[in-house]
Order: C-alpha cells, then structure tokens, then sequence
C-alpha cells in the first residue's frame, strides 16, 4: 500500500483526503445491492465524478440472502482492499462431499469427496460469508472516499426521462418514504438500475427479463443444529431415494449451516406464496432427506422460500440494437435487474457484482474525458453474452441437482457435472470476444497462460525494492487505470540496450507513445497507464540503479521515486510465474491489462507500434 506521496498525513491511511463534491449528479444507482454497492465503490475512488446512491428499503442489509463468493470476487475485493477482512470471517470450501442412496436403498452413503477448488486456479479460496458483510465492506470503501460517499434510503424510483442534448440528460423522479412521499428529482448524465428482479429502471426502459420457470420450489434456511450427520462442516450435495435433494453450505462462523431443500414442484398457475411454506415445514422436509440422520434444528436465523427461474434481457442498457451506430447509453441494468436464476450455484450476487465491475471503469473513463461514450456499448455487448452463458449452465445444474436418479451411473452424473465446471462456478472462466478493448490471438503464445479476454492470472513474484514475496496481480487496484506489464526474456536485466530498456525509452519519450498521448500534462507519469516490469534474474542479482528511468518514475508535489514498479520470478515454490503462466522465456512479452483486470492484448516487447495503436483505438488525448 503506496501513501504520503503528496506529504505526510497521520491517521488511517485508507481514509482517502476529502475532496470537492459537485453539485451536478455524474452517475445516479438505484439499489444496494452487491451490483450498486461495487459500482458505487470504484466510482466513489474519483474526486471529479458525482455520485448518488439510493435504495428503496430503510437501511442496510442485515441478514440473509446471498452467501457464497468465488475466487475471482476475492480477487475483485483484492482491488478495493478488503479481501483479507473477508477471508478472515469467512467460512473457506475446501471440499465438497456428495452423498446418495445406499445401494440397497436404505438410507444415505458419501459416494465421493473431491477438493473443492483446483490447484493453481486462484491465489484466493471459494469462501462463504453473508452477503450483508460484502456490504459493510463496500459502504466502507465509500465512507472513506474522497465524496464520503453514503447511500440514501427510503427512496423508491417512480419515474425516468430522457432528453437529449442536455448536459445532465436523464431525470429521476424519486419518492421519499421518509418525508410522506415527498417526490424529489435527480438529473443525472447516467443512471444505473441495481434494483433487483423487480426493477423499476428496468421498466422504464420497457426492457423484460425473459425465459421459463422450472415450476421446482425450493426453500432455503440458515440454522444452528445439532446433527449426527458427519460432513455437516462440508459443502454437501444430497440426493435421498424418495424425498429429493438438499445442499449444505457451512456458514461463517463455525456453528451456522444454510441449507437448501427441494420441495414439491408447482403446478398450473401456482406461485411459491401459494404454499404458505413455513420453516418449520423446511425442518422437516430436511429431517426427511437425511434420513437416518437426526437433525435437531435449535434456531433458525433466517429462511425463505423461491421459485427457480433462468431469466435474461435482451440487452443491458437503453439502446436498442439497430439504434448503436447513432446512439450511446444513457441508462443502464445490472445483476438481477437485467439476469435472474437459481442459487444452486453460488453465480448470483459474483455475476452481479462482476457486472458493475466491468461497467464503473467505463464510466469512469468516459466522465474524465479518457475514452469516448462509444465505450460504454461494450458493457451490454461484454456482460449479456455473459448472462446467457449462466443462464445455460443453471438450467443445467437445477435439472441435474432436482434429477431422481434411476441408478449409481445416473446419480454420477451431478457430480460429474460439478468436477467439469468448476473452473465456471470459480468465476475465472469469463473470457470477452474481440473487440476495440479486447485484441485478437495473433500473439498469444508469447503468454500461452494468460489468456487474452479472460482475467489476470496472478502468480507469485518478489519485489525488487524491498525484497518482498507477493502476488503479482495484488498491485491491481481497482483506481480505473490501465497496465502495460512488461515480461523481460533471457538475459535482461533492464540494461541499456535490452528489450525491456527499449520499451521503457519508447514509452517515455516517444510521441506515439499511448503514456505520453493519453496522461494529462499535470498528472503523473502512471495516473492513466501504468507500467511495470518483471525480469527472470532472482532479485538479489538485480541492479536497481541499472532500470531504465520509466521503471524509476519521480512524482508527485515532491518528485519521490516509486520503488514499486518492478518485480522479479519467485522460484522458492518450483515453477516460477514464467513456467506457471506460460511466459515465453526468450522473447518475453507485454501485457495490457485493462482496469477491470481483464488481459486486453499480449504483444511482444518490441511491438511499441502495436501498444500504441490499440490504445488509439479508444482513448481519447487529453
């Protein structure tokens, strides 16, 4: 963590300095949910962007609702700074254990038991922690911002309108359940709908989420028990011979347990309010699916009852398809205003939560000028692609999870199912087609791992400031700016005359150069693309005074040397991050890297004409 670069401050250095709020609102959220808390975060980290946040319900989320998070949202949390808070209260999935009818029908048996995340595939765990903390976590972030950002409750949307042409286009008409309803108007230049299923930005579009119901009704409880049943402390799938099927996922804190239960399917019009389903009826469906195991519920915190689903809208935003050449967003939907679907897989708040990732540096860059509006058609291009593959996958998964195996070979088939997308339910499989920030695979063999369109593959690494052992892609903070990283090939060390010492004088000095182009006079040297380093040689055989000065920047009021611009191969664990991540080891490679993570293009060291012109593509010269 980098602080006191403009002088020194006391205090939490977290707490970032308070800056100008404007009058004008840049973006408005509506809702508070993991999709409009992530979107809020990033956008609250910019002094210059204005940012509302509202929410229909009273006050915060306290209990309840979603649970699991996938490595790749602890990688995302890794990017805001609270990733170890999560991972301390969490509960951690290592395996996962799936049980089925004895042989002889009588009664259950642990058919397999499988680790539950595979080696290498993050540097974070799957973990399990209610979705009420990831919101504490993120109001947080907000707080100590630079706008101090803090949402606004009791406020219901009623209304939206557009008028082109105006600075601040759209208008927001919000009621105040506060005030007896006091209506109140927000002119916005963009508004985000995180309102949930039942969105109200979703409406005013006239945009509806599309797909069938499974007509299955499930419930949903989380309960401190006591139980016989051995795995209770594992993730748990259980398919009894005739009461249905049940998923366990221990909870935080050592005693929790939430568990979903399969209950009878709906018929003809029947919606899931119609069975007046209590807990106490949860209970007991669940006593009947363990069977023979006891299970003596002693609280239960919190329950509820659903309808699996698998719904999506056509596009995320409010340009019709036929209208993208002549028009650019104004309004957009984000998790489960735009998708909805089952829990099953843990994919619900990760998605939604990936989704205003993946849009709030967009925004973010076309607010201060770096990008064109045109950019933020690829949020819906990127993100409904996205929802549809998940919607696929949970049609899958419900079905098999719901299915009444005739036989040992049919019941395999669930958790044969589970073992082949695993990759999926981590959230690392996500991989964006080609486009104007996503280059094509001309030279992707020089980063064979590090797969173009799909998310930074971390490794560890030492720094070789301070000799310190680290994950690469914790540098990537989630601060709206770019990366250039620079893999150096055999033998260079950075001196004169060596790959990387070219590339770092081209980028310095070089008027094409997309560093030089596109970073305002007055900013610092990485403020909108950010450049580092990493050399095969171990550490200790380094020369920091041999760098090219690129990698030595001088900035701030002060002009203080960034230490932390360069890394060295780790190879205490075997395989280094060259091996690990299939760096060619002769020719080396750059990596850009776009805010969001994401690998947009693998080029080689020398292609500085390449670099330079995929940043042209879509920045704008300050």
């Amino acid at each position: 963590m980098q602080y006191h670069l403009n002088g020194f401050r006391t205090g939490d250095p977290s707490v970032q300095p308070q800056g100008y709020v404007q009058d004008a609102v840049d973006v408005l959220i509506v809702g508070c949910g993991p999709a409009g808390l992530t979107l809020a975060a990033q956008l609250a980290a910019f002094p210059e962007i204005s940012t509302r946040i509202v929410e229909r319900k009273s006050g915060p989320l306290e209990v309840g609702q979603a649970d699991g998070i996938a490595c790749r949202s602890i990688e995302m949390f890794q990017a805001f700074g609270f990733a170890e808070k999560v991972l301390k209260e969490a509960y951690w999935v290592n395996e996962v254990a799936f049980w089925r009818p004895r042989p002889d029908g009588d009664g259950l048996h642990r058919a397999e038991r499988i680790q539950d995340v595979e080696d290498d595939l993050s540097e974070m765990p799957h973990v399990i922690l209610s979705q009420a903390r990831i919101h504490d976590f993120y109001l947080e972030v907000m707080r100590n911002s630079p706008h101090r950002l803090a949402p606004q409750y009791n406020r219901e949307l009623i209304d939206l309108n557009t008028a082109d042409g105006d600075a601040y286009p759209v208008t927001a008409s919000l009621k105040c359940l506060d005030k007896n309803d006091k209506m109140e108007t927000v002119r916005a230049r963009y508004v985000v709908g995180c309102d949930g299923a039942r969105s109200g930005v979703r409406r005013a579009l006239g945009q509806e989420l599309k797909g069938e119901a499974a007509r299955q009704l499930w419930g949903v409880m989380d309960v401190l028990a006591v139980t016989d049943f051995p795995d209770i402390r594992l993730k748990c799938a259980i398919q009894s011979a005739q009461h249905g099927s049940i998923l366990i996922i221990p909870r935080e804190g050592g005693y929790l347990v939430r568990m979903y239960i399969e209950l009878d399917a709906l018929q003809g019009d029947e919606r899931a309010a119609d069975r007046e389903v209590t807990s106490d009826m949860l209970i007991a469906k669940a006593r009947a699916i363990l069977a023979p195991y006891t299970l003596d519920v002693k609280e239960v915190a919190w329950w509820s009852a659903y309808e699996i689903g698998q719904r999506v809208c056509d596009v995320f935003d409010d340009v019709p398809d036929d209208l993208r050449d002549h028009k650019t967003p104004r309004i957009f939907i984000a998790g489960d205003a735009c998708h909805t679907h089952s829990p099953k897989a843990g994919q619900g708040m990760n998605v939604s939560m990936a989704d205003t990732f993946n849009l709030g540096w967009k925004l973010a860059a076309v607010l201060r000028g770096q990008s064109s509006p045109a950019l933020l058609h690829s949020y819906s291009l990127e993100r409904q692609a996205k929802a549809k593959e998940l919607i696929e996958f949970d049609r899958d998964m419900a079905r098999l999870f719901s299915a009444k195996p005739k036989n040992a070979e049919e019941a395999a088939q669930f958790q044969s199912y589970f073992k082949k997308h695993g990759r999926y339910t981590a959230g690392v499989e996500t991989r964006y087609d080609p486009s104007v920030i996503v280059g094509k695979d001309t030279h992707q063999a020089l980063a064979a791992g590090q797969r173009i369109g799909m998310r930074f593959h971390s490794a560890p690494v030492v720094r070789l400031g301070d000799g310190k052992q680290m994950q690469l892609g914790h540098v990537l903070r989630a601060d709206g700016r770019w990366r250039l990283l620079a893999f150096g090939g055999a033998g260079d060390t950075g001196q004169t005359g060596s790959a990387i010492a070219q590339l770092c004088d081209h980028l310095a000095t070089d008027p094409s150069s997309p560093i030089l182009r596109y970073t305002p006079q007055a900013a610092d040297v990485d403020a909108v693309i950010n450049l580092r380093a990493v050399f095969q040689r171990p550490h200790r055989d380094m020369r920091l005074d041999e760098l090219p000065d690129a990698l030595l920047p001088h900035k701030g009021r002060f002009g203080l040397i960034d230490y932390e611009k360069v890394f060295c191969a780790d190879p205490r664990e075997g395989a280094d991050i060259f091996d690990l991540r299939g760096i060619d080891r002769q020719r080396g490679a750059v990596l850009i890297l776009r805010p969001d993570q994401f690998v947009a293009d693998v080029r080689p060291l020398s292609d500085v004409s390449g670099i330079a012109e995929f940043f042209d593509g879509f920045m704008l010269r300050r």
